[in-house]
């Protein structure tokens, strides 16, 4: 089964799947009529399968080679941050849903600007834009460099051919599309990644006893080290900002609210949340002990001096496992980054007609919001390849490291100010803006000082303060930017007069209703 090359069975797979996905967008081309069909789909789409979309949105090319990369070369603290993600929601996904369909319309950032202001929409919405431009690079350069190795291609022909059908996908099909292609997905991926689990643990001299010895033998389980201290990766550190991450996405990210926002009822939303949460935890669960059953494998099995942790998956698939199924799991991640990568492009277009061309164009019909829909998609696809490229000349370190880094410089106080603007009846647009101006300035001295930046092995710091520099590991960055927007924001909102809020934007009037 040491393949040089992918056999054709394999690429008729390949191809079979990409030409289903393609059919698949095409098939609700005809329903696109309006902004609210091409964005919402409201009532159109059983709970079940939005819970499935929620699956596959998170899923990504980065869980399929980030988490087994992780696994192969360390223990499991970055799944902690995964883990959090249900310990926090269980407790607030039951006011966050309904509040958000009660008070917007499509865009997120709506109930920023209701609460604080123009500015702190802008804010919050032009951050989500540069994380998720950052995150969809990192996407599309793993899957291009993964099928690369696998097939020999050009990595950047390869980005090109599967970014078209992104686009092709979100421009024809909109939402509804990109759920149900979603729900067909999950379920592929699910299933490769239970094949490949399975067949590592028959692949392993002993089975599962031994892989679990010889991996905590070698410090390659648990979630350590335990220790309080925030100037490098401990599980303190990966809890903390997994806690904020999971208010991120679930409460302030546009993928993710959308969803809430195509179901027919709040009950029906809850619970696509729910199972969109619970599925979500144990795949990352799965892909991550992969890594820890590849380190395993190949320390029975030698692994050649030149293949890197983030290769170990791909170069598994191609040297252990049979025709056809080395094309059903490749077919599965490419789905994988489809799926997340379509759902991120019609989040980018629901925000860049929401929140800045209506706010510049206000009066237009809606069939001009349509077609700007659909442009800013092109727009936005081609941006991302263009970052996917520089991706490709300039390497890559750990690809969660990568990602989890520019979700916490990219989150920027966005927490803190939705905290803020659910909780505090005090908090104003004064004292927010404030705060999150003081925050701008604390990102930019910590991003400065700590981030080296470079192409390749050329790579220095921008601002070097020496003993002054931001001491804390990279990822507390972004807990810390939440927090002085909630301390800053709350006591210069002191300095201004109370104001007069809606309180269907409050917390407070959520629990006075359920009582």
């Amino acid at each position: 089964m040491n393949h040089n090359t992918l056999h054709v069975i394999d690429y008729g797979i390949i191809l079979f799947f990409l030409g289903l996905t393609l059919y698949l967008g095409f098939r609700f081309a005809n329903k696109q009529k309006t902004t609210q069909t091409y964005f919402l789909a409201k009532g159109k789409v059983p709970s079940w399968a939005i819970g499935m979309s929620l699956l596959a949105t998170l899923i990504s090319s980065v869980t399929f080679l980030g988490y087994p990369g992780e696994g192969y070369s360390s223990n499991w603290i970055l799944l902690v941050q995964g883990l959090m993600v249900p310990v926090v929601l269980l407790f607030t996904i039951w006011f966050i849903v309904p509040i958000f369909r009660k008070v917007i319309g499509l865009s997120t950032y709506e109930y920023f600007e209701k609460r604080f202001g123009s500015f702190a929409r802008y804010y919050s919405s032009s951050s989500f834009i540069l994380r998720q431009f950052s995150s969809i690079g990192t996407v599309l350069f793993l899957m291009a460099v993964a099928l690369s190795n696998l097939t020999g291609g050009n990595p950047a022909l390869i980005m090109f051919v599967i970014g078209g059908i992104i686009i092709l996908v979100n421009l024809k099909g909109g939402i509804e599309a990109v759920i149900w292609l979603d729900v067909f997905q999950g379920f592929m991926l699910l299933v490769s990644g239970v094949v490949c689990l399975g067949l590592l643990i028959y692949g392993i001299k002993g089975g599962f006893s031994e892989a679990w010895v010889v991996a905590s033998a070698n410090n390659h389980t648990g979630f350590g080290p335990y220790e309080i201290d925030f100037s490098k990766l401990t599980f303190v550190v990966m809890a903390i900002n997994g806690g904020f991450y999971a208010i991120q996405k679930y409460g302030t990210d546009q993928t993710v609210v959308q969803r809430y926002l195509t179901a027919d009822t709040d009950k029906s939303a809850i619970r696509a949340s729910l199972m969109g949460i619970f599925l979500t935890v144990p795949v990352w669960t799965m892909f991550m002990f992969i890594g820890t059953l590849l380190f395993v494998f190949y320390k029975q099995n030698p692994l050649p001096t030149t293949v890197h942790a983030d290769a170990v998956f791909p170069y598994f698939m191609m040297t252990q496992l049979p025709t056809g199924i080395v094309g059903f799991i490749l077919s599965a991640l490419i789905s994988a980054a489809i799926c997340s990568l379509s759902a991120d492009l019609n989040a980018l277009a629901a925000v860049g007609v929401e929140d800045y061309y209506k706010k510049m164009q206000p009066n237009k019909s809606d069939a001009e919001y349509l077609k700007m829909s659909k442009l800013i998609v092109v727009f936005s696809g081609f941006l991302s390849l263009l970052i996917g490229f520089f991706y490709l000349q300039a390497g890559s370190e750990g690809v969660l490291g990568i990602v989890f880094t520019m979700y916490a410089i990219f989150s920027g106080g966005i927490v803190g100010i939705f905290l803020l603007g659910l909780f505090s009846d005090r908090a104003n647009t004064q004292g927010v803006n404030i705060g999150i101006a003081v925050c701008i300035l604390f990102t930019a001295y910590a991003f400065l000082t700590s981030t080296q930046i470079g192409l390749g092995n050329d790579k220095h710091l921008l601002l070097d303060l020496g003993k002054f520099n931001f001491p804390h590991h990279k990822l507390m960055l972004g807990v810390y930017s939440h927090i002085v927007v909630m301390v800053v924001g709350y006591f210069a909102s002191l300095f201004f007069p109370k104001p007069k809020i809606d309180q269907n934007l409050l917390f407070s009037n959520w629990w006075k209703e359920r009582k």
